[in-house]
């Protein structure tokens, strides 16, 4: 099964909350949080992992 990620936007002035990535087979183990953008606040700096 692909990996999930689960993310959360720390920015407090941002008004997304947590969204999840879901991979195909074909991303690199190496693709992590800083990869990406907050589809809301396009900042990186402030996503951070769910951890679980």
């Amino acid at each position: 099964m692909p990996k999930t990620l689960e993310v959360v936007c720390t920015d407090d002035d941002c008004e997304m909350d947590m969204f999840e990535l879901h991979y195909t087979y074909d991303m690199p183990d190496s693709v992590g949080v800083s990869d990406f953008v907050c589809p809301y606040c396009q900042e990186s700096s402030c996503l951070a992992e769910v951890e679980l």
